[in-house]
């Protein structure tokens, strides 16, 4: 049985908040110094939250910053990698491919026929795109619900651009 988006309305208005969070947080540029203050940002927020995340920054296949807080395990590093891929393979969040293909009533895994152990559309990968130019790059952060782990990036790229500006 497949539904398409207009069946699920709570699902139909989570992948536009996810595109729109891609419009929205667009950079202007993204040095390595920025991605180690990305990086270092994240690491704040998860100290004063609590949270139990693995960070990763990388620019191009460079992986520039990479912090793993109390609570995490190599099972972090893995998710990590599994959900850059689909940012680099599709210039979306790994949120969004996830939330797409179930919004056909699919899964990302059989929509593009790709390797569950390889790639992974689940929320934390998030595309690092400078206006003029397109994706440079991921950030990434895993150890939360997916959701979580999305809208922390999106939180922290958010004060990143403000506080950037």
């Amino acid at each position: 049985m497949t539904h398409d988006q207009s069946e699920n309305p709570d699902l139909s208005r989570l992948v536009a908040e996810a595109e729109q969070h891609e419009r929205d947080l667009v950079l202007t540029r993204f040095t390595h110094d920025d991605a180690w203050r990305l990086g270092c940002l994240l690491v704040e927020l998860a100290a004063e939250r609590s949270l139990p995340i693995t960070i990763d920054v990388r620019r191009g296949p460079q992986q520039v910053f990479h912090a793993a807080t109390e609570g995490t395990t190599p099972d972090n590093d893995t998710w990590v990698q599994r959900k850059v891929r689909v940012v680099e393979r599709f210039g979306a969040s790994s949120y969004l491919m996830g939330l797409r293909a179930k919004a056909r009533g699919t899964t990302f895994t059989a929509q593009h026929e790709l390797p569950l152990q390889e790639y992974a559309a689940h929320g934390g990968a998030f595309p690092l795109r400078v206006e003029g130019v397109g994706v440079i790059g991921v950030v990434t952060v895993s150890g939360l619900a997916q959701r979580d782990d999305h809208l922390l990036v999106v939180e922290a790229l958010g004060t990143f651009l403000r506080t950037a500006a």
